[in-house]
């Protein structure tokens, strides 16, 4: 499960969660590409749990220019 990033008509984030279910040949390209280290994925932060609310304003303010990774 993702959370998708939506505008509203007033020009606010709205956040909607969302679930992808990837088929193994789908997914194998990317983690090829990945393994390789022809695409690096980029990552903003890394936020624990407990200030998962923070980085959920973080994201839906447009603030961040890469994956936020919440940890458990």
């Amino acid at each position: 499960m993702g959370i998708e990033q939506r505008s509203d008509p007033e020009n606010r984030a709205e956040l909607k969660p969302f679930t992808s279910i990837g088929k193994r040949p789908d997914l194998l390209t990317p983690a090829d590409l990945l393994r390789t280290g022809q695409v690096t994925p980029v990552f903003d932060r890394t936020n624990p749990l407990e200030e998962a609310a923070d980085a959920l304003r973080c994201v839906a303010a447009g603030h961040t220019r890469g994956k936020v990774v919440i940890t458990v």
